[in-house]
């Protein structure tokens, strides 16, 4: 009876990474549609996911889940195309805690993958001054550092940071206060050399 149960019970635990991992295959299947094969973006508007670390992800998709964050209509890029277009409120309102910390970890232990693109490099220097004196504190090593617990920036599509630093700056972005004084602080030129920097990063 013993052998029985023990049977039984180890049949069903084994059985749950199974149904796991069919699920979290399914959520990242949904995210790639849009941030890219493996969450790497191919799309300047799009950011890539894969790399940011775990607890910037989890932070974000909470943030999505009270709608506290702009949420632009996005079709899918990737995929099956034809599925209708969405919004990242939408897609993190149907995900559980489980769903956020699981999918959140998954892509967190990825490598990061900086984008090739076109930059000013004359601009990508003056930004390099800027980043230094205002940005390293906190986004260390051109902001690749993922010990740092902020998102990724240096490799980071550059439309994707552009509309990211103007939302900020009219304010339909939240973001720590830090981080706010030093933005009020820079001009617009300074936050193009900031994206131009940060794309020059590759």
């Amino acid at each position: 009876m013993r052998r029985q149960f023990f049977y039984i019970f180890s049949t069903l635990i084994l059985s749950i990474p199974a149904f796991a991992v069919a699920d979290m295959a399914a959520i990242m299947e949904g995210c790639d549609g849009c941030h890219g094969p493996q969450g790497v973006s191919q799309s300047a508007d799009i950011p890539s996911i894969a790399g940011i670390p775990e607890f910037v992800l989890v932070d974000a998709m909470y943030v999505y889940q009270d709608e506290a964050r702009p949420c632009a209509e996005s079709e899918y890029r990737h995929g099956d195309t034809s599925r209708p277009a969405t919004t990242m409120c939408a897609i993190a309102a149907e995900l559980s805690e489980d769903d956020i910390d699981a999918v959140s970890a998954e892509y967190g232990a990825m490598g990061w993958t900086k984008a090739k693109q076109d930059f000013d490099a004359d601009l990508a220097a003056a930004g390099k001054a800027v980043h230094d004196a205002s940005c390293d504190r906190c986004h260390s090593e051109a902001g690749t550092n993922a010990d740092d617990e902020a998102s990724m920036l240096g490799g980071q599509q550059m439309g994707y940071l552009r509309t990211t630093f103007a939302q900020y700056k009219d304010g339909s972005r939240e973001q720590p206060s830090k981080m706010k004084e030093k933005l009020d602080a820079l001009s617009a030129d300074d936050v193009e050399a900031l994206v131009n920097y940060y794309g020059s990063i590759q």
